[in-house]
């Protein structure tokens, strides 16, 4: 990762999550994977980073962690039952403490009047817990899809401190 934000950050959750114990694993969609190519930027992230699933279609969410058909056809892949069901999945398909998982919509296109370009929706979810630890939903506008996936991954990234 070249961006110094990213870098320093991701940095931060390897060093932090190290000292805590934890190991991670990422759910992503919207942002492609950045996510965890930031934390496997960091010397001696294996030691934390467990897995990353990049979860980019409907498909790949329902066979890659599990998540229901029917939530994705009611609310959407942008939803806040969605992102959980990812971020549970991905407690239950790796060997994770924590996971955090993101699904947006970066555009240019594919925004609506209720999910515009820039909305994103985050969940992190803890082993053992069976509630979800965060959900959150941002709206970021239409900044351009580069810089809402880099504030996504940011988000995402913040979610991962102990």
């Amino acid at each position: 990762m070249t961006d110094p934000e990213i870098a320093a950050l991701a940095q931060r959750v390897i060093a932090e999550n190290r000292a805590a114990g934890r190991c991670l694993a990422t759910v992503e969609s919207c942002t492609g994977g950045m996510v965890a190519a930031a934390l496997t930027d960091v010397p001696g992230s294996s030691e934390v980073f467990e897995r990353g699933f990049v979860t980019y279609s409907n498909d790949a969410k329902v066979q890659s962690v599990g998540v229901s058909r029917d939530i994705i056809d009611s609310l959407g892949a942008v939803s806040e039952a969605t992102v959980w069901a990812m971020a549970q999945g991905g407690i239950r398909h790796s060997n994770a403490d924590v996971a955090v998982a993101i699904s947006g919509i970066a555009g240019p296109g594919g925004g609506s009047e209720k999910k515009p370009v820039g909305m994103v929706v985050f969940a992190r979810a803890i082993r053992g817990l069976d509630g979800p630890a965060v959900a959150d939903v941002r709206q970021f506008g239409d900044l351009g899809r580069a810089e809402i996936r880099r504030q996504a991954t940011l988000v995402a990234l913040e979610l991962l401190l102990p």
